[in-house]
């Protein structure tokens, strides 16, 4: 299992957790960043979480993120609040070479129980 670092910023090149928790995210629709507990990255345009026991959610990047396949631990930076209720909302940040890497997310979608069973162990958060 890899590790999941969540943030609401990147400051000084230290990731931190910024602004209060809001109101409550439209079940099925949103999650909270802190429900994370890992993830898997089977390729540099898709990233798996698992949110809570029981959901796997996927995010599509807008384009490749070289480094997200091969860290153990990667940031995911959500705004304006803890929760990420659209692609808009969620930026990964991985560790690359010269630095923090930021990796736009283009695209959310929940996986259906059946949709995370189905994912092979290299794909699974």
């Amino acid at each position: 299992m890899r590790k999941f670092i969540l943030t609401g910023a990147l400051a000084a090149g230290a990731l931190v957790t910024l602004g209060a928790a809001g109101p409550a995210p439209k079940q099925d629709r949103c999650f909270w960043t802190q429900s994370v507990s890992s993830f898997s990255a089977p390729d540099d345009k898709t990233v798996y979480v698992r949110v809570g026991v029981k959901e796997v959610w996927r995010l599509d990047l807008f384009g490749t993120c070289p480094d997200v396949r091969w860290n153990n631990d990667i940031a995911l930076a959500s705004r304006p609040g803890s929760s990420i209720c659209s692609a808009l909302d969620a930026t990964i940040i991985t560790r690359g070479p010269t630095g923090p890497q930021r990796c736009q997310v283009s695209k959310i979608t929940k996986l259906t129980p059946e949709e995370a069973a189905a994912l092979s162990s290299k794909q699974k958060p």
